[in-house]
């Protein structure tokens, strides 16, 4: 017999089954969700006509709050503001801060009614997946006795204090003051009130206050869905190492660091390197290493194009000073690549045991000799790369595809509806009081 499958209201502001990062995130695990859930999707309106294109049909499968009103000028100033595309991005945290109650407003106008005559077990809002963003709904589920689960929360990883330059030039003036965020209307009661908070990353699970360290899970938001990614590595034969980078053209992900940490074995042959992406840097690293061989810029390429790249490689190198999530290492682990990273923030708590490799965060320079030297090492023992790939290939399957992801949030969903059940405990990553920051 079939377990009663709980009726789940996702808010997911974000949910976009054509876009990557956040909206792809959003879409992605709300659909997973339905694997084990009845779940109805409120998103913002700009998603509808890409979610009526994937086949959703509205009001049925998902509705669309239009909260353009607001959005809409707060959006263009913080455009504004940021002062360049893709910059900024503390600034635009802090736009979406004030403009996201409002929708909430007008989801609680739509749903209100039906939350409080218990049409639905569990309200879940999964997007915005930033922790300074305050959930007015949190109080409101309280009062109507629905358990209302928050996350996967995660950002705020500190700008290592070698990359202050990088810092400036990706115009985050306002991350020097993102502590106040703890103090913003509203965050307390979101917390207090919810019956279970979902923590992306252990910094996050650190910021958080120790009162609430009970119903705390650590569960990484990011996944893989098999579809996109399902082309694997190709066996080392001989020749040179094939890698890759995949990501923005802009320093704090550190392609000027793998290109120059490559460019000895580029030249010797020993090394061939992929390099996936846009940004302000491209037009320097095309000119700068325009004579380097075996180097290929391949500029901006869509998501389910970059398997036909990337998937002809047998690692992933990725020296990023500053990621929350770091999906871009699960891709790579999905697609049967091994890793070389920087052992900082989320790429460092997603590259599991026998998957890769990792360098101490240090100066740029440090991070350069860090790479050349494993680079160097990995040129010579093909095996020990092809190992790492099979067995990072295993342990997305077993832990992040988006289906797990789904199940793992399915163990939160009953711990909420059963009282006196121990707090689940997804990846084996138990969360205790003592992870968590006293405020």
């Amino acid at each position: 017999m079939n377990p009663v499958r709980a009726k789940v209201l996702v808010i997911a502001e974000a949910a976009n089954p054509e876009w990557v990062s956040v909206p792809l995130i959003g879409w992605s695990l709300a659909r997973a969700l339905t694997e084990v859930a009845d779940v109805h999707l409120v998103t913002q309106v700009r998603n509808r006509d890409a979610i009526l294109r994937s086949g959703l049909v509205e009001g049925r499968d998902f509705t669309a709050i239009d909260s353009e009103a607001l959005a809409r000028p707060l959006w263009a100033i913080g455009s504004r503001l940021r002062m360049g595309e893709g910059r900024g991005w503390t600034t635009m945290q802090a736009i979406n801060a004030l403009s996201y109650p409002h929708f909430e407003r007008l989801v609680w106008r739509r749903f209100g009614a039906e939350i409080r005559a218990g049409a639905y077990d569990i309200v879940h809002r999964v997007t915005p997946l930033s922790p300074t963003i305050a959930s007015p709904l949190a109080a409101r589920c309280a009062r109507a006795g629905v358990p209302f689960v928050l996350g996967p929360l995660n950002g705020g990883v500190p700008w290592p204090r070698q990359f202050e330059a990088a810092r400036r030039q990706e115009r985050e003036w306002l991350s020097y003051l993102r502590g106040a965020y703890k103090a913003w209307p509203g965050r307390g009661a979101t917390l207090r009130h919810a019956s279970a908070i979902l923590a992306g990353s252990r910094h996050t699970a650190s910021e958080l206050p120790r009162d609430v360290a009970g119903k705390v899970i650590y569960l990484p938001e990011n996944a893989v869905d098999p579809g996109r990614f399902s082309q694997t590595a190709p066996p080392a034969a001989g020749g040179p190492l094939r890698a890759c980078f995949i990501g923005r053209m802009v320093p704090y992900k550190g392609p000027d660091m793998v290109l120059e940490a490559a460019e000895p074995l580029l030249r010797a042959g020993k090394l061939r390197l992929e390099m996936i992406g846009d940004g302000p840097m491209l037009p320097a690293l095309k000119a700068r290493f325009a004579e380097v061989p075996g180097v290929t810029f391949h500029g901006w390429l869509a998501h389910e194009a970059v398997q036909g790249v990337a998937g002809q490689t047998q690692l992933l190198a990725f020296p990023s000073i500053r990621e929350f999530g770091g999906g871009v290492v699960l891709e790579a682990m999905a697609m049967g690549l091994a890793s070389l990273i920087v052992d900082y923030a989320g790429p460092a708590e997603l590259l599991a045991e026998g998957t890769g490799w990792t360098v101490p965060l240090g100066t740029r320079d440090q991070i350069i000799a860090g790479f050349r030297r494993e680079l160097t090492r990995l040129a010579d023992d093909a095996q020990a790369v092809a190992a790492a790939g099979h067995t990072a290939r295993k342990v997305v399957a077993a832990q992040y595809t988006w289906s797990r992801k789904a199940a793992q949030i399915a163990q939160v969903y009953d711990w909420v509806l059963t009282p006196g059940q121990p707090r689940p405990d997804p990846l084996g990553a138990r969360m205790t009081e003592e992870s968590h920051a006293a405020e």
